[in-house]
């Protein structure tokens, strides 16, 4: 598979983008394994740009490491400083899975357990579960109150009319 080849416009985005990451996969003294180059590319797919460690003293392996992981995984070298290399490649579309969406359905009743405190001092407070049906909501004092109804008109076109 050929590595991707991006103008150096892209390249410079992609290294902005990556400043701030931290490495992903650490590439150990055994150098490329099987197993390691399976864990960079389940990382590219999931994330599309990452950080790769290498722990290795010699420049000329990394290098050599760097373009064996660009073209073995078609993905973009976009930079190498010291020992991390940082990879691009495009995130593969995920099938969203079809819902089946009932109109009819409600939001069904809630549990929500809340600390009721004493008024009176050196009490331990009290737990409750509150069950919240769906057209209510919880207010922060922990109680009960139906939920307003929504405007669908504004202010301001109802005060025209």
């Amino acid at each position: 598979m050929p590595q991707i080849q991006l103008t150096p416009a892209q390249r410079k985005v992609h290294r902005a983008e990556a400043h701030h990451l931290d490495p992903v996969v650490l590439v150990g003294g055994d150098g490329l394994t099987a197993n390691v180059i399976k864990e960079i590319d389940l990382a590219l797919n999931s994330h599309g740009l990452i950080k790769v460690r290498v722990f290795s003293d010699d420049r000329v392996a990394r290098e050599a490491m760097f373009q064996q992981l660009s073209t073995d995984l078609s993905a973009a070298p976009i930079q190498h400083i010291g020992k991390l290399l940082v990879l691009w490649r495009p995130q593969p579309e995920k099938a969203e899975k079809e819902r089946v969406v009932d109109e009819d359905r409600m939001a069904g009743p809630r549990d929500f357990k809340v600390l009721k405190y004493s008024k009176r001092a050196g009490q331990r407070p009290e737990v409750k579960t509150l069950r919240v049906l769906g057209n209510q909501r919880l207010t922060a004092g922990g109680n009960v109150r139906r939920a307003k109804p929504k405007n669908l008109v504004s202010i301001k076109k109802r005060s025209q009319t």
